[in-house]
């Protein structure tokens, strides 16, 4: 009975083994797709298409059929929804689909339940995340990469504001939410974002386009729904909105309508002329070619009209990416089983079935095996990277002209916008430079090369609301009075100016912003702008640090650093003027240095020079005499010797610069001025403790302060030009300023009638002036304009300035509103100071090492002389008796002779020497070379009479 019994058991365990290692005979697999769709009808076929060849395939799921469920969604997100449950009912153990985001959304939460993974070839909403859905896969390109690509564009061509129209669900929401991300990193917006609700009619499209037609952004990215998108474009050019000026860019939705359709409808192709279709990228292959031409003959013989797009080669490779999945899935010994879900039952009188729906056991290992897909489909490689999205997403960016369309780029994430093709950059390092960055020339709509600039002023029948300041000085650089139009001055007929050059009418309406007594704070008007009071501002407005931060300014029109203005006073001439041009030091040093070269000279000269002899005293007068008449050209005394001339010219060159640099100092301290309070420049300014003004409600006082570390009890606010002239000549000591700190143009508006004062230093800070607007700009130092953040009318009166600077426009207009000053030019000199060594001890250097080197020069010479002259007195010694030489001579054969050591004598002799004129030494060198021949001559006469 034991024997039977294990005899059973074993049994069991081998029919189970053997039922466990067995494939099933077929695998059920679901598709979720809107058959009567752009989309459903290219994806049908395909997917049709691929369960032939996968179930054709010997390689894959071998001995295993794999059964396609098919349910059509209808273009409903309810109906979709009832649909992929009742796909769910059928023990399917993967979906692919759905084609619609929003029911991928809804899906997503059924599959995660029963654990079946969901692959999506149409759902690009980026929002349809790995994380909120695991069991969620999408096998076509996210919506995040397509938004990235627009910006791309939009970046390429320099825009800066887009509108934004979109289908109001999920995937529409989804992908503008993505571009409005991708755009701010690219410094660029959405400015308008216009939603058209889902089955929208024709009215309330019109209606839509013509509110975004009112906004001044003429660059309109259109991310709809590929069945019902062309009649946007439809109801877009009744509204004249496909004319010239306007960029339109399309995301793939309309690519797939285009490449769906057999037929170009004329009408319809007039509609999209000159616009910009993002499509997905699927590289050429022979299987491309060959899937190609077995869906067009399957389409042919089924009547179908529509052709082929992209979305039929991702549904393709979805299905061989479940197939190869499934193929691994079985082979790993899982085993295809469903199991009831506790947490789903039927409450009493429901009809909905619920229990029927089971949960996949192995849907988890299913998932890891699609996630570990790596094949070569149509679309490319097929792999999931860490997000889940699919590696080395790419499109091609097409421009819509004639019949169809031409390729112009290609946009991939792995090199951005370029002309070669996604495959030949993945061979090179990446190379996301602005300098590669390049599509082909576009036509843009109107039949048009020119790029648009993109945007318009907006037309809502409203005038620019410029704000100008209002204060008691200074009025020819900006007034602004009661009434719209009652401003004047240099900025606004700067501005009035610009605006006659835009291309496009601009209504203005001047706001002035202060009561005309005090100055109004210049930073209360620029936050006026970005809080949306103002539209613009004109004035001499300084372009800061903080305030671009909040607004733009258009390009400067002047310049305008800080300067430092103080009084001046005539300097009192006294009986010893002739002295300062000059430290005592430089005195003390010249001096020395026309003693020296007066020396050096003397010791040149006296040995040829019959000027530079005589008695010691004459001698003395003589050195004084030269080298002090040289300051004067006046000398009396012929240099002779070459190194003296040398010594003369190097010299006379040296006095000249002394003469010269004397004259000019000593002309400059009897007639300039000189500073009263001793402010020469910003250092001494700000290490002082003296009071400084500034014109009140400009920024120079939150830059001394911020920036100079100057403490505020030190500043003193000043509003008009009088002001400025009583505080400088009150003085510190009676409640006035010691200086003041103001931009360049003011400061000389202040001068040109203020004699008395002048700019001490140079300028600190180079800024400039420009115009502000609520979107645009301010211009440099004195601005002329501001305006709001990244508004585009900023760009546009920065061009307008520069060709009135190009025309001289600019400059006559200056010239209207600022004469010369009335002070006269000899006042034009401040300060003068004296000369010190220091601006001439490299020349004295110079001189000092030229005279050195002549000494050395001169010295060498004489010891030369000395030497020679001593060796020939010397040798001349025996020749005075002929018997001497004689008997010399007999010794010097007797016996070898030995060099007699010379001498130099003593210094007394050497000093001798140098004073005895070098003629005379030359003479006697001369005649005891001549004696020495002689004895030479006898010396042999007596060794031929010896011999005889």
């Amino acid at each position: 009975m034991g024997a039977d019994m294990l005899l059973v058991l074993c049994l069991a365990l081998a029919a189970a083994a053997a039922a466990a290692g067995q494939r099933p005979s077929a695998v059920s697999v679901g598709a979720l797709f809107t058959y009567e769709s752009t989309i459903g009808r290219a994806a049908q076929l395909a997917i049709e298409l691929a369960v032939d060849d996968v179930n054709a395939d010997a390689t894959v799921l071998a001995g295993t059929n794999l059964n396609l469920i098919t349910q059509d969604t209808n273009c409903s997100g309810f109906l979709g929804t009832i649909e992929a449950l009742e796909l769910m009912e059928k023990n399917v153990v993967a979906v692919i689909g759905p084609q619609s985001s929003g029911i991928g959304h809804v899906i997503s939460h059924v599959v995660n339940e029963l654990h079946v993974p969901l692959l999506s070839f149409a759902a690009t909403d980026p929002t349809l995340s790995a994380s909120e859905y695991p069991y969620f896969l999408r096998s076509t390109i996210s919506d995040y990469f397509q938004m990235h690509a627009v910006a791309s564009i939009i970046d390429y061509y320099q825009w800066k504001e887009v509108t934004a129209i979109f289908v109001d669900d999920d995937y529409g929401r989804g992908g503008v939410s993505v571009l409005g991300d991708a755009l701010a990193a690219k410094r660029a917006r959405i400015s308008y974002k216009a939603a058209i609700p889902p089955n929208s009619n024709t009215d309330v499209v019109s209606d839509v386009l013509f509110r975004a037609n009112m906004m001044e952004s003429r660059v309109f990215v259109v991310h709809v729904n590929p069945d019902t998108g062309m009649e946007l474009f439809s109801t877009a050019n009744k509204l004249r909105m496909m004319a010239s000026g306007y960029v339109w860019i399309v995301t793939d939705w309309l690519a797939a309508v285009l490449d769906s359709s057999r037929s170009s409808d004329r009408n319809a192709m007039n509609y999209i002329q000159g616009i910009i279709v993002l499509r997905q990228h699927t590289p050429d292959s022979v299987a491309r070619s060959k899937f190609i031409s077995k869906w067009n003959n399957m389409a042919r013989n089924r009547s179908i009209d529509s052709a082929l797009n992209s979305y039929g080669f991702y549904a393709y490779d979805s299905v061989w990416t479940v197939a190869r999945a499934i193929d691994r899935f079985l082979d790993s010994g899982q085993q295809i089983n469903f199991s009831a879900d506790p947490m789903l039952h039927d409450s009493n009188g429901s009809t909905l079935r619920l229990s029927t729906l089971k949960i996949f056991d192995g849907g988890e290992q299913l998932l890891q095996q699609l996630l570990l897909t790596n094949i070569t489909g149509l679309t490319g490689q097929v792999r999931f990277d860490s997000d889940r999205n699919l590696v080395q997403p790419a499109y091609d960016i097409l421009n819509v002209g004639g019949s169809g369309s031409r390729l112009i780029g290609y946009w991939s994430n792995y090199s951005g916008l370029s002309v070669a093709s996604p495959e030949i950059l993945y061979q090179k390092p990446p190379n996301r430079s602005t300098s590669a960055q390049r599509l082909y020339s576009v036509i843009w709509p109107g039949d048009t090369t020119t790029k648009p600039r993109g945007w318009v002023f907006p037309n809502n029948g409203k005038p620019l609301r410029v704000g100008v300041p209002n204060k008691p000085s200074f009025k020819e650089l900006v007034s602004g009075g009661k009434g719209p139009d009652n401003a004047s001055g240099y900025s606004i007929d700067i501005f009035n100016a610009a605006i006659k050059l835009l291309p496009y009418p601009v209504p203005c309406q001047f706001i002035a912003i202060g009561d005309g007594i005090n100055n109004p704070n210049y930073d209360d008007i620029i936050n006026r702008i970005s809080t949306n009071s103002l539209d613009a501002a004109v004035g001499d407005f300084a372009i800061v640090r903080n305030r671009t931060k909040i607004a733009e300014f258009t390009q400067p029109y002047i310049e305008a650093g800080l300067v430092i203005v103080a009084p001046a006073r005539r300097a009192n001439s006294s009986a010893w003027a002739f002295l300062k041009p000059f430290t005592v030091e430089m005195w003390c040093v010249t001096g020395a240095l026309f003693i020296f070269v007066g020396v050096v000279v003397w010791i040149l000269e006296h040995r040829t020079n019959e000027e530079f002899r005589g008695s010691p005293r004459q001698q003395v007068l003589t050195i004084f005499w030269f080298s002090f008449s040289t300051m004067f050209f006046a000398h009396r005394q012929n240099t002779v010797s070459a190194l003296g001339r040398f010594v003369l010219i190097i010299w006379l060159f040296v006095v000249l610069i002394i003469n010269s640099s004397y004259t000019a100092s000593l002309t400059s301290i009897l007639t300039v001025q000189q500073l009263a309070t001793g402010i020469t420049g910003l250092d001494n300014l700000v290490a002082s403790a003296l009071p400084i003004g500034y014109q009140a409600g400009k920024f120079v006082r939150n830059y001394l302060i911020d920036e100079l570390n100057i403490p505020e009890s030190r500043l003193v606010p000043l509003s008009t030009v009088q002001e400025y002239a009583d505080a400088l000549n009150r003085g510190p000591k009676n409640g006035g300023v010691a200086a003041i700190v103001d931009e360049m143009p003011c400061v000389e508006i202040f001068l040109s009638s203020h004699c008395k004062f002048r700019i001490v230093g140079q300028e600190f800070t180079k800024e400039g002036w420009g115009l502000r607007d609520l979107s645009m700009l301010i211009l440099s130092s004195c601005a002329l304009q501001a305006f709001q953040r990244d508004s585009p009318l900023a760009a546009d009166l920065s061009t307008a300035i520069l060709q009135l600077s190009e025309s001289g426009q600019l400059q006559r207009i200056h010239d209207e509103w600022f004469t010369d000053p009335s002070c006269g030019s000899e006042d034009s000199g401040l300060g003068a100071v004296q000369l010190s060594l220091g601006s001439f001890w490299g020349l004295f250097l110079v001189c000092a090492l030229i005279c050195t080197l002549a000494l050395m020069v001169f010295f060498a010479r004489v010891c030369w002389q000395y030497s020679r002259y001593s060796n020939s007195k010397a040798d001349g010694e025996p020749s005075d008796a002929a018997a001497a030489a004689v008997a010399t001579a007999i010794v010097a054969e007797m016996q070898p002779s030995k060099p007699r050591p010379t001498r130099l004598g003593s210094f007394k002799e050497l000093m001798q020497f140098v004073d005895t004129k070098e003629e005379e030494i030359k003479k006697v060198m001369k005649r005891k070379t001549s004696e020495k021949d002689n004895g030479a001559g006898g010396s042999s006469h007596g060794r031929s009479v010896s011999s005889a």
